[in-house]
Parts: structure tokens; sequence; C-alpha cells
């Protein structure tokens, strides 16, 4: 009677064996036809956002901003990078003095700062000053804070223009594109 069990024990084993063998190789052939028919998984996210800026630069003048920015970001779960392009026109109204700028910033992670750095152009109407400016900033939502140093032409009689400057824009976002590689 020992014996019977035994046989009959062994039996369901090697049953059970080859069908769990059958099972596993047949699986992947089934799944490997179907793959042309399966959706691809996409693991990789891009986001692109568009908009006017509007701001206000702080120095030894006042300045008010307005302009356009192109951002773009690499979604991941760590170190996400951002960057960002962005030109536009400034206007001393008390000194008449008008600025262009045009630039590049990026940011490596959620909470880090920002770094950058903008070509200048300032003119008075009379004397006119191109150079570039480094700047260090920190970004929360819309707005983006930035602290610079504007490095321009000397003139023959002085633009009153900033030199160190502190500057707080809110980039108004009218466009948005999210695309999976």
């Amino acid at each position: 009677m020992m014996q019977n069990k035994s046989k009959k024990f062994m039996k369901n084993t090697i049953n059970k064996t080859v069908a769990l063998f059958l099972l596993a190789s047949i699986t992947p052939v089934s799944f490997g036809q179907l793959k042309d028919k399966l959706p691809e998984i996409k693991t990789e996210m891009k986001v692109r956002k568009s908009g006017p800026y509007f701001g206000i630069q702080k120095g030894m003048y006042t300045v008010f901003e307005a302009g356009g920015e192109f951002q773009w970001k690499k979604v991941k779960l760590i170190k996400p990078i951002k960057n960002a392009v962005h030109a536009g026109m400034n206007y001393n109204f008390k000194y008449n003095v008008l600025g262009f700028d045009a630039g590049y910033w990026f940011k490596n992670g959620r909470i880090n700062f920002t770094y950058g750095a903008n070509l200048n152009y300032r003119t008075d109407f009379t004397y006119s000053q191109v150079g570039f400016s480094p700047v260090i900033g920190y970004k929360l939502t819309q707005f983006h804070l930035q602290v610079g140093y504007h490095f321009l032409t000397p003139t023959p009689a002085p633009i009153h223009t900033n030199t160190l400057f502190i500057s707080l824009r809110f980039v108004l976002i009218n466009h948005r594109n999210v695309d999976f590689d």
C-alpha cells in the first residue's frame, strides 16, 4: 500500500514537471508572435513649454522686463534636467534706457539652483553697450528669481543701467507639449 502511494506521488510530480516545462517553453513563442500586435512601452517623457514672461529687475535702477521663454525638460525620477532659452526687452522709464536680452539657463534636479548666461544690449538712444551676464537663480512654479552681473562695453558717457542686479520673472505658460520616446 505504501508503494502504491509513492508511485502515485512520483507520477504526479513527473506530470506536473512536464506540464510546467511545456508551459514555460510555449509561452515565449506565443508572446513572440504577438510582439507586433502589442504596443511598445514608452519609458522616457519629454515636456516642452513656452509662453511670455513679465518681470522686474532691480539694481541701482528699476527696470521692467517682458519677453518670451521656451522650456524643455526630460522627466526622470532622479535628477530631471530642465533647460530654457529666452529673449526679451527691458525699459528704464526714468532714464529712457532700452535693453534687449537673450539667454539660456539650465537646472539639474528638482530643487537645485538654475545656472545660465545672457547676451545684453543697452542703449540710451545716444550711446550703446553690448555685453553678457552670468546668472544664478531659483525657479519655483512659474516664478524665476535670478541674480547676475552685467559685463558691458565702456561708453564715453555712462548709461543708466544696472550692473549687479536681481530680477523676478513670471512665465505665463500658454503652450505645452508632452512626448514619449
